[in-house]
C-alpha cells in the first residue's frame, strides 16, 4: 500500500507538470504538410535523439507498437487501479483516463530534461489515429490553437497534434505535441510533456525517435 501511494504521488506529480489556470479553448485547423515545418509550431528542424533501448516488446511496457528510446530516459508502466483503493481509484481514473483512452506507459526523461513521453491506448477497436487524437485533445481543458498533420516519417501512417496550453507558474503558453498511429485495429497514442520548469522543445528529440521508429508488433 505504501509503494501504491508512492507511485500515485509521482505520477500525480508528473501528470500535472503542465496545469492549466482554465483557460477557454481557440478554435483549431489542420495542416496537414507532410513534415518539413521549421519553428513554429513543429519544428522538424529538431532531429531525433539517440537511441538506448526499444520500448513495447516485452519489458515494462508491452504494447501493440514499438519504438526506440532515447538516451537518458527511463520507461515504466502505469499500474492499473487496485479495486480495494476507491479513493485512489478515482484519482487514478482522473489522471489515466482522457478521451476514450488510457494511459499505459511513462517514459521519464527528468534525468537528461524535465519532461515526459506518455503512452495512451485507446480503449475502442477500430478506431481511427485521426478520431483518437481528436478525442484526447478535445478532452482536456484550457488547450488552445489545436492544429494537427499527417505524415509517414517511418513505417506507419501518423497523425500529429499541437496545441498551447498555459503555464501558471510562469504566465506563459506552452507548445506540446501528441500523435496516433493505428495499427490494426489498436490505436496507440504518444504524447509530449514538459515539467513546469521544462522547455517544450527539449522533449522533441525524443519524441521524434519515437514516432520516426514507430512500428506494429509482428
Amino acid at each position: 500500500m505504501g509503494r501504491r501511494a508512492l507511485a500515485l504521488a509521482a505520477l500525480t506529480i508528473g501528470l500535472l507538470g503542465g496545469c492549466t489556470d482554465g483557460a477557454d479553448r481557440a478554435g483549431g485547423g489542420a495542416e496537414d504538410d507532410g513534415g518539413g515545418a521549421t519553428g513554429e509550431p513543429w519544428h522538424d528542424e529538431v532531429t531525433a535523439a539517440g537511441a538506448a533501448g526499444t520500448i513495447g516488446a516485452g519489458g515494462p511496457c508491452p504494447l501493440p507498437v514499438t519504438f526506440d528510446l532515447a538516451e537518458g530516459w527511463r520507461a515504466k508502466a502505469v499500474e492499473a487501479p487496485d479495486p480495494g483503493d476507491e479513493l485512489g481509484n478515482e484519482v487514478v481514473e482522473a489522471l489515466t483516463r482522457r478521451g476514450g483512452s488510457t494511459v499505459r506507459c511513462e517514459l521519464d526523461g527528468r534525468a537528461v530534461t524535465p519532461g515526459f513521453l506518455r503512452v495512451w491506448t485507446v480503449d475502442g477497436a477500430g478506431t481511427s489515429a485521426r478520431q483518437a487524437l481528436e478525442a484526447f485533445v478535445d478532452a482536456e481543458e484550457g488547450l488552445t490553437e489545436p492544429q494537427y498533420r499527417e505524415t509517414r516519417p517511418g513505417d506507419l501512417d501518423v497523425v500529429e497534434a499541437t496545441w498551447l496550453r498555459r503555464r501558471v507558474l510562469t504566465d506563459e503558453d506552452l507548445r506540446e505535441w501528441a500523435l496516433a498511429v493505428q495499427v490494426g485495429d489498436r490505436t496507440v497514442l504518444v504524447e509530449a510533456s514538459s515539467t513546469s520548469f521544462g522547455e517544450p522543445v527539449d522533449l522533441l528529440p525524443a519524441y521524434r525517435l519515437a514516432r520516426d521508429t514507430l512500428a506494429g508488433q509482428a
